[in-house]
């Protein structure tokens, strides 16, 4: 028995963000090598959204923004390496069987190296490039034993009404403080 990531999806947010959300099940690996010779810069948004903070599935060959750590048998880690391969064979252009096979043994261990957390642990993740070069950052997410005591007393996001003043609405282009604009 070893540990893989699987795809977790809390609400719909992902089939919102990428193109194509993996389902919620499937077994994963980070797919960085999806993105090694595109400029993230000139990516059109969902596929940035993806190069940004996506795992990859397995099943689907969508993007899944967390994954939790599971139990997987032989038999299911054998069926994601070869979904992988064929994957990499079919969308990435490896150039045999043995190159593919390789290659998707070499992602599902380090997918196991970062699963060395009790099962149902989450994983997120956080892509970039750094001196030319992508980076990938992991982090583990836990939940509370005890949820936190002011989150029914801290909005999120507030509205105020202001009565008697003619100052124009403010609509701050959101797009551009993404950019850092």
């Amino acid at each position: 028995m070893t540990k893989l990531p699987r795809t977790l999806r809390l609400d719909r947010s992902d089939t919102l963000i990428f193109d194509p959300a993996a389902e919620p099940g499937e077994w994963a690996v980070p797919g960085g090598f999806a993105f090694w010779d595109e400029d993230p810069a000139t990516m059109p948004g969902k596929r940035r959204q993806a190069f940004r903070g996506g795992f990859l599935g397995l099943g689907s060959f969508g993007w899944s923004t967390l994954v939790e750590v599971a139990e997987a048998g032989a038999d299911e880690r054998e069926a994601a390496v070869a979904a992988l391969a064929a994957h990499l064979r079919a969308a990435h252009g490896a150039p045999d069987e043995p190159a593919a096979r390789a290659a998707a043994e070499e992602e599902i261990a380090f997918a196991e190296s970062l699963c060395d957390h009790p099962p149902g642990t989450i994983l997120a993740l956080t892509r970039s490039i750094e001196d030319g070069e992508q980076r990938e950052r992991f982090r583990t997410l836990h939940r509370r034993d005890t949820p936190h005591q002011a989150f029914d007393r801290l909005p999120v996001f507030g509205v105020a009404v202001v009565e008697g003043e003619e100052e124009p609405l403010e609509r701050p282009d959101l797009t551009a403080l993404g950019r850092g604009a």
